[in-house]
């Protein structure tokens, strides 16, 4: 019972333990030391992450499809006197993924902290999306079977060790559920359920889970949509302030205000808030990229 009422209070002990390292002027974090892997590392929010890890003395196992881009990602860290190992996996080739996972426990003994960060994202409307059953497919492998597939392989040694954590990065779609998001947010909702249950099943064994609803970043995703210029959005190094925040404090969710209400709006007057995203929606076309440069 004494080790269940400790995990109740993990995120209040995080919190005040950074505070009063801020007193203090003590920095030590809980990551120092600790296997950090980090998928999607070589540009983005993964790449951000991981330079904060590093700095925090984190080993981060740096996890993308380009060898090139990891190195560079390596290098940098090393530079500044962090410690990084890279490993090239396309987290839609399931064979890959078990072979990362053989090779990281092999030469690692296992993680202690995995950041499902790779995803893909795609804004096309129901309309145009008739003949594309393939949208949904490519985005379930990305963002959904290949997390699911990774942490399979890495939660028998959490669970073994009594300790581990996993973040995804999510979406504040997941609760305003935005028109045009239909393949993206589905496979993003199915990754954050997912991890809320297995996450009861694992809080015995001292392994637990944080789901991050981003709203909009600006990472190269988001490019091929001209109407996110000029919009607010954080940076990528403050995404990763946040996921460092969660990979520290081990919080259940990371959202935001907004989502909050639109959240609340979907429970207790889902006709309103349908009638509004739909005006939303008449207002926002699709993007050039989504209609092959067709125009809506």
């Amino acid at each position: 019972m004494g080790d269940h009422v400790t995990r109740l209070l993990l995120t209040p002990a995080a919190r005040l333990r950074r505070l009063r390292g801020r007193i203090t002027g003590s920095v030590t974090s809980p990551l120092a030391g600790r296997r950090v892997m980090v998928t999607g590392a070589s540009s983005g929010i993964g790449e951000a992450t991981a330079y904060a890890a590093a700095k925090r003395a984190a080993h981060v196992l740096l996890v993308a499809r380009r060898q090139a881009e990891l190195d560079r990602v390596r290098e940098a860290i090393e530079a500044g006197g962090g410690r990084a190992s890279t490993y090239v996996c396309d987290l839609t080739d399931y064979e890959a993924v078990d072979a990362l996972v053989e090779q990281v426990l092999a030469e690692h003994g296992g993680v202690d902290y995995l950041v499902n960060n790779a995803g893909r994202s795609i804004r096309r409307s129901l309309t145009l999306s008739y003949g594309r059953f393939h949208d949904f497919e490519r985005t379930m492998a990305v963002n959904y079977f290949g997390p699911v597939r990774l942490m399979l392989g890495l939660l028998p040694g959490m669970r073994a060790q009594g300790f581990g954590h996993v973040v995804n990065i999510g979406t504040w779609g997941v609760q305003m559920k935005a028109p045009k998001f239909t393949a993206y947010i589905a496979s993003k909702t199915a990754l954050d359920t997912w991890s809320r249950i297995a996450g009861r099943e694992t809080y015995a064994d001292g392994v637990t889970f944080t789901n991050i609803r981003f709203g909009l970043v600006r990472t190269p995703m988001v490019v091929p949509t001209p109407g996110y210029e000029g919009r607010k959005a954080l940076s990528p190094e403050r995404a990763a302030a946040r996921v460092i925040r969660a990979l520290e404090e081990r919080p259940v969710t990371l959202d935001n205000k907004v989502a909050r209400v639109g959240e609340v709006l979907n429970l207790i007057a889902p006709r309103l808030s349908d009638a509004l995203m739909s005006s939303y929606d008449s207002r926002h076309p699709d993007s050039d990229a989504a209609t092959g440069g067709l125009g809506r």
